[in-house]
């Protein structure tokens, strides 16, 4: 998927494995597919997973969610990862790595939730609860920059996009999203990512949120994205009004929603389709929550 990836395989990571955890020598492992994109994933037993980062770039994610995961999971109502053991480089392959409790699921879809409502609900009080996390002095700055500082970028990543999105709806929206207030309030712990890869259902309902490594404090929009990213319209409404956003925060979320699609499709469409095509939904959500001639859903407040 990305220049410069390192090789990993089955073979390197029972290596690893039986060098530096040797109570786990024994145990089966299996390369595990996914929409990621950040790291190898691999089944460890029945029980564990281990995560290796695939680039340098990306070893910083992995500090992060080891310092902050057991800090932040007792607030939580959804699991979040555990980590159990954190290996060293080795064996040829140069960086830290990790292996993490494994939570069974599946990655949020349509057709696995017994009811998007309630998925909403329950994802507001995720996000409300880890707004409230603390410490806030220590942590890390996280989130994107301003929007009018992402548009040079956002505009070339439609133009890419042209064949898979509505251009002109595209760059129409994005300069409604250019007219948002930026943000100016107090800082508060957000998770950043909230994509259907990162999400897991269990039994019809949401389980789970994953890959913390992009996570800190910042603009409260960020966690706000996810009202496109996942949810369609019903959904959407439900996690506006279950968390009460407010409309700066809501227009700023929008832009965001797209800047980070826009940029994703032409970057995956050929190395990880499905990350792409999740993108592209992004988009289309995007712009039928503006042009859409239905009559909008009111705003809370």
């Amino acid at each position: 998927m990305h220049e410069g990836q390192l090789p990993i395989d089955t073979d390197l990571v029972q290596r690893l494995v039986a060098e530096q955890f040797p109570a786990y020598a024994q145990r089966f492992v299996t390369p595990f597919r996914s929409a990621g994109t950040v790291n190898a994933i691999f089944r460890l037993g029945d029980d564990l997973s281990v995560r290796l980062p695939l680039k340098p770039d990306w070893v910083g994610d992995l500090h992060r969610e080891w310092t902050w995961l057991p800090r932040l999971a007792p607030g939580l109502t959804l699991e979040i990862p555990e980590p159990v053991g954190r290996g060293r480089p080795s064996l040829g392959y140069p960086l830290p790595w990790a292996i993490y409790r494994w939570i069974e699921g599946q990655p949020y879809a349509d057709g696995l939730v017994d009811d998007e409502t309630r998925a909403a609900a329950d994802l507001a009080q995720f996000v409300s609860e880890l707004r409230r996390a603390a410490p806030i002095v220590g942590a890390p700055v996280a989130g994107r920059r301003p929007l009018r500082e992402l548009d040079e970028g956002t505009r070339a990543a439609i133009d890419a996009a042209a064949t898979a999105v509505d251009r002109d709806r595209a760059t129409a929206a994005w300069e409604l999203a250019l007219q948002a207030r930026p943000w100016s309030g107090p800082p508060v712990w957000i998770h950043t990512d909230l994509l259907r890869p990162n999400m897991l259902v269990h039994g019809g309902r949401l389980r789970a949120v994953l890959d913390f490594g992009g996570a800190g404090i910042g603009d409260p929009a960020a966690d706000v994205i996810v009202a496109w990213s996942v949810f369609g319209p019903t959904g959407r409404a439900a996690f506006r009004a279950a968390l009460a956003v407010d409309d700066d925060t809501w227009d700023r979320a929008r832009g965001f929603a797209l800047h980070q699609a826009a940029v994703i499709i032409p970057y995956y469409t050929q190395s990880n389709p499905p990350m792409a095509a999740q993108a592209v939904r992004t988009v289309k959500q995007v712009l039928a929550d503006l042009f859409s001639r239905a009559p909008e859903s009111p705003r809370p407040g």
